[in-house]
């Protein structure tokens, strides 16, 4: 095992992977979430945003929400995650990535697939409050790809403290996912995903004039032309390819020792085949993978009107109470 037989399906209004991600990205709202934030300074001489939400009595329990490309403590996936896990008890720790909270960086790196040093800090910044007794992660699209690459790189160096992790709709196999973006039938997704990309480099452009040069990225269209000219050099990396084959989940997933969900739906218009990691689920008792038929990508709508959503019951069920 551990491939777990999913019983989620989606409301039949819902009825493809697009319309399961766009209509939640959109036009879901999550009311009374208030996060008091924390600027953390980094080691390189750059800032790290943490957004808390916190319940009113103490508690000893923390979850570390991570979140995906171009996304911020406030997308709805995240603030639904929080107030789902506020709700039972638990405080809520949603960080943003460098150049995501709002306000440009100081430096010219940005954030990326492989960026575990970042949450690697935010971890290592809960343990110095000795607060924390049991902390939980989870991670959405890009962020589940760096959660697990945090557990599975370097596992006998994870604080005690981690218990479990869930992560939702992770492009693990980076360079297959991205070709799979790269269709005719995602360009909408990529059109948006590198307008928003467009701007943070103009405003990086403002602060670093001659590290950044803007000229032909009308002509750009893909993951692998932007990575190739911008993520992957900023970053230290060779090429596109160097990047993804370092920074794809997927081959650590064998390292894993807490236990970890990953729930890719099936229909995901954002993941290849390749990020489907059957095998590494069979091979290893501590990493659980659930493949439900519905869910889009970081969709997972179970009722839209009452505001439910599947990731949300499914990290309570198995932070609380795992697999039986």
């Amino acid at each position: 095992m551990p491939v777990i037989e999913s019983s989620y399906r989606a409301p039949l209004y819902f009825f493809n992977g697009h319309l399961q991600t766009i209509i939640p990205s959109l036009f879901r709202e999550v009311p009374q979430v208030h996060y008091q934030r924390q600027r953390l300074d980094t080691p390189d001489g750059d800032f790290l945003d943490l957004d808390w939400s916190k319940i009113k009595t103490a508690t000893n329990t923390l979850v570390i929400l991570s979140h995906g490309l171009e996304g911020d403590a406030n997308r709805p996936y995240i603030k639904g995650m929080v107030k789902a896990m506020n709700q039972i008890g638990f405080d809520a720790l949603a960080w943003n990535f460098r150049s995501c909270s709002g306000e440009p960086n100081k430096l010219l790196r940005s954030y990326h697939m492989g960026a575990t040093d970042d949450l690697d800090l935010v971890v290592k910044h809960v343990l110095t409050l000795h607060q924390y007794h049991e902390i939980y992660l989870t991670g959405f699209s890009m962020g589940g790809n760096i959660t697990l690459n945090y557990l599975g790189q370097q596992p006998e160096q994870l604080p005690e403290q981690i218990k479990k992790a869930a992560v939702f709709s992770v492009p693990c196999h980076i360079s297959s996912a991205s070709r799979k973006m790269a269709q005719f039938e995602n360009r909408i997704y990529m059109q948006r995903f590198l307008k928003s990309l467009r701007k943070k480099l103009i405003d990086k452009t403002s602060l670093m004039p001659a590290t950044m040069n803007l000229d032909g990225y009308h002509r750009l269209r893909t993951f692998p032309e932007f990575d190739e000219r911008y993520t992957a050099p900023i970053h230290g990396f060779k090429d596109a390819h160097d990047y993804y084959t370092k920074c794809s989940s997927k081959q650590y997933l064998a390292n894993i020792r807490v236990p970890t969900l990953l729930v890719n739906a099936k229909n995901d218009p954002f993941l290849s085949p390749e990020c489907f990691p059957v095998a590494e689920a069979q091979a290893n008792p501590y990493f659980y993978l659930e493949i439900p038929p519905d869910g889009g990508h970081v969709g997972f709508v179970e009722n839209y009107r009452q505001n439910k959503y599947y990731s949300e019951r499914r990290a309570i069920e198995f932070f609380k109470k795992g697999f039986s």
